[in-house]
Parts: structure tokens; C-alpha cells; sequence
């Protein structure tokens, strides 16, 4: 990760350490680069970046600003709008552009916002490519064998244009309903859209399949996006589902790349649950690619020992969409994601996509005429503590043998009933211990046995 991009982009809260001006300079560096790469391969052909935002207040100065700085650099920018991530990825791959950004902070406040670069197939923007942005960001640009202190603007008929593009979201909204294999007819379908992206294409692609659909937290006002709604305070559609006889509720998050379900008897379903569910699926059918399933380190016990029960394979990826996708791409995988509701499948996304997760958990549930809580019954999710330590230094902590030996120890103890994670935190000073056990006593009783050893030696800070 570098100075300002993440796994999952450009993070920050708005107008303080992710401004407008951060905006113009990365638009006016994506539109230069391309339109550089296009000059040097001998192509006259206008750059065209394809962007949309999320419901937050600061979207819109952040799109004004990003636009103004890829205009100027002689692109064109072309502007779906409010619009989900996984949209914004479909348009840049169908629709020949050179590359995409998606203004959002996921599943954050609002008051927080992001700046997500995606490449032509759709996918998270090279490392590589992002290395230049921050160097230019920073002002040491150094790239075609030059330095760049500044990028020169562009002049006359070379000024580039904004073009209104929802017609690129109007597609995205039809290949989600050809995906649809059964009619939903007849099923009460509840979906929360977390006052964000999902707000204005999720019903949509219900109601033309036929569902009886409801939806909760669809009135965005720029500072309500996630504010108890949504897959991160998914207990109001819990509620709903109840209350009103819905078979299935679909939680989203801000952008939508995320989805989580409830069952029609009011239980969540996680991400492992949906990677079970469908693996589960798709081995039946003799079609579970290289009969592997790809999910994260920090997906739940449970999930490994009920593959191991019915012969899927996996993987585990460090924690990520990211990486989960890489590994996906490197190994032919079509089915992976995390815990949080990040789900790809591969055929049909090169990310996570909320509205398209939602849509094959209803295919399963249709094809195999189960409900959702029936299908989740064979996963059991072992209990799970989670502790975070803040220390000086992470490395020295994690590399300390007293430390090292206590993991050991508790590995040992736990043998096949349970596991035991300690990790560096990817963003903050933290170190992470996990343990998953029988009881969430013997989580407990792990968690601190580790945790006691990092404090005894001196590395926690106040």
C-alpha cells in the first residue's frame, strides 16, 4: 500500500485529507497518462474515463473537481452518476474505455470518500499505474523517461469534454436482469440499500423478475449513506423480514459492492455463508471450477471444516477483495470472496457485486426450492473474539519469540476444534488476534493468553 491508496483506493475524509484539489490532480495525471500512452502508440483517439459516485454530499465536489482535472488534461469524461461500483467496472470493460474511477468510501460514514481507479477489463488499477499517480500527487513524477513536475494542459480542440453517460447505467441494469434464470414471482423480496448506490438500480432489476419487493433505506440525502442501515447495521432489515413475511432480505453497502442476506426466519447470512451456499451449488452441478472455493484468512472456521465435509477445495487469500480476485484470475477460480459480503463470481464480474450476489442466492434458492435458512443449516459458524493491540511496532510484536511460541502453544491446544490468527493490521497500529473455538470461552481464554504475552513485553501503547 503507498502514501494515499489502500486495497481499496484513495480513503479519507472529504475536504480534509481526500480534498478537491487531491481530485483535479488525479484526474489531470489519468488523463494525461493515457492520453501519453495513446500519443506514443501512435492512436489520435480521445482518452475517454468513465466515472460515478455514491450518494455522499462530497461526491459531487470530488466529480466536479476529478472531471475539471481530466478535462483539462485533453480527456473525455464521460459520467454514469449515482451508480453502484460493480456498474462502474461493467461499463469500463464493455464500453472500450481507458479506465474508471468510482467516487466512494464503501461502507464508511459519510463524511468519508474514496477515489477508486479501475482499468479497462474492469478490474483495481495496477499497482504500477497507481505508483505514478501518488508520485505526482507528491510532485516527483517520473515516467517516460522524464521528470514531471507539472503536466502540461491541454489547448484549443484538444480540451477534452463532459459527456452525461446514465445510458451506460441503463445497461448495466439490463444484463442484470438477463442474468436472471427464474422468475421471482411470488417471493417477497426485501432489500435495504443502505441510503447509497443501490438506492436507484436494486428494485429495479427485482420488480422486472417478477418479485414482490420492498425496500428500506432508499432515500439518500448526502449524509444518511450507511447511517444504521445497510450490510453494517443490518439488524432493521432483520426486523423487517420478520415483521412483514418476506422470504429473503439482501442488505447492500454504500456502493453496493457488498451484499449480506437474512433468512426468512430473521438470521444473517454471512459471506462464508454464501460461499457455501453457492460452492455447495455449483459442485452439485459439476461446475465449481478446479472445485475450489477462494475466500480470506479471517473467513469463519466453520466455513473450511464444511468444505472439508462435502470434498470442495480452497483457498485462503490475505484479507481483501483484491487479492481475493488476483487469486481467482491466477488459478481459474469462479467462485470467491470474504466474510463482509465481498462476493465474485468470475463469469459474470471482475468485482464484487452486491445486486449480482443477491440475484445467484435466488437462483439457488429457486433451483433447489429451499429456503435460505434451510440451505445455511449444514455451515456451522464456530463463536469467534477478535482483539486489537496497539503497539509501536507491528513487526517486532508479530517476530517477537515469546509471542511466536505462545501461537504455537494455542495452535497446539486447539488441534482441529478451532484456530488461532494473529496478524499486522493492513492501515493502522494494530496487531489482530482471532481465535474460533467451541465456545466463545475458549475463544476468550485464547485470545488473551496471546494478548497478555504482546503486553507483558512491552510493545502495547496507550
Amino acid at each position: 500500500m503507498g502514501k494515499y491508496f489502500g486495497t481499496d483506493g484513495f480513503r479519507g475524509k472529504a475536504g480534509q485529507n481526500l480534498t478537491s484539489e487531491h481530485a483535479f490532480k488525479l484526474g489531470r495525471f489519468l488523463g494525461w497518462y493515457y492520453g501519453e500512452l495513446k500519443r506514443r502508440d501512435n492512436d489520435s483517439s480521445p482518452v475517454r474515463i468513465v466515472i460515478g459516485k455514491d450518494t455522499r454530499r462530497s461526491s459531487y465536489t470530488l466529480e466536479y473537481s476529478l472531471v475539471g482535472g481530466i478535462t483539462a488534461s485533453g480527456a473525455d469524461a464521460c459520467l454514469l452518476h449515482v451508480t453502484t461500483t460493480p456498474s462502474v467496472a461493467y461499463v469500463a470493460r464493455t464500453d472500450g474505455f481507458d479506465c474508471a474511477v468510482m467516487i466512494s468510501a464503501s461502507h464508511n460514514p459519510y463524511y468519508d470518500n474514496g477515489l477508486k481507479l479501475i482499468n479497462r477489463d474492469g478490474e483495481k488499477m495496477g499497482d504500477d499505474v497507481i505508483q505514478l499517480a501518488e508520485d505526482y500527487l507528491d510532485g516527483k513524477l517520473h515516467v517516460f523517461g522524464e521528470d514531471w513536475t507539472e503536466l502540461p494542459f491541454a489547448q484549443g480542440d484538444r480540451i477534452g469534454r463532459s459527456v452525461d453517460y446514465v445510458a451506460g447505467r441503463n445497461r448495466y441494469i439490463g444484463y442484470l436482469i438477463s442474468l436472471g434464470v427464474y422468475s421471482f414471482r411470488g417471493k417477497k423480496i426485501a432489500l435495504d440499500c443502505a441510503n447509497g448506490s443501490a438506492w436507484s438500480i436494486a428494485k429495479a432489476v427485482f420488480d422486472a423478475l417478477g418479485a414482490e419487493t420492498y425496500v428500506i433505506n432508499a432515500n439518500p440525502n448526502g449524509l444518511n449513506i450507511n447511517e444504521g442501515a445497510g450490510s453494517t447495521h443490518i439488524e432493521g432489515l432483520q426486523d423487517f423480514v420478520v415483521k412483514n413475511g418476506c422470504d429473503v432480505g439482501f442488505a447492500y453497502d454504500g456502493d453496493a459492492d457488498r451484499c449480506l442476506c437474512v433468512d426468512e426466519t430473521g438470521n444473517v447470512i454471512t459471506g462464508d455463508h454464501i460461499l457455501y451456499i453457492y460452492g455447495s451449488y455449483m459442485k452439485k452441478r459439476d461446475k465449481l471450477l478446479n472445485n475450489t472455493v477462494v475466500a480470506t484468512v479471517m473467513s469463519n472456521f466453520g466455513l473450511f471444516k464444511a468444505f472439508d465435509e462435502i470434498g470442495i477445495d480452497y483457498a485462503k487469500t490475505a484479507v481483501g477483495d483484491k487479492y481475493v480476485y488476483e487469486y481467482m484470475k491466477e488459478n481459474g477460480c469462479c467462485i470467491g470472496g470474504e466474510q463482509s459480503g465481498h462476493i465474485i463470481f468470475s463469469k459474470y464480474a471482475s468485482t464484487g457485486d452486491g445486486i449480482l450476489t443477491s440475484l445467484k442466492i435466488m437462483q439457488v434458492i429457486m433451483a433447489e426450492k429451499k429456503t435460505l435458512s434451510e440451505l445455511a443449516k449444514p455451515l456451522r459458524i464456530y463463536p469467534q473474539i477478535l482483539e486489537n493491540v496497539k503497539v509501536a511496532d507491528k513487526t517486532e510484536a508479530m517476530n517477537d519469540p515469546d509471542v511466536k511460541k505462545a501461537v504455537e502453544e494455542v495452535s497446539r491446544e486447539l488441534e482441529n476444534t478451532g484456530r488461532v490468527l494473529v496478524r499486522e493490521s493492513g492501515t493502522e497500529p494494530l496487531v489482530r488476534v482471532m481465535a474460533e473455538a467451541e465456545t466463545e470461552e475458549d475463544c476468550r481464554k485464547y485470545v488473551t493468553k496471546i494478548v497478555d504475552v504482546i503486553k507483558s513485553k512491552g510493545y502495547e501503547i496507550a
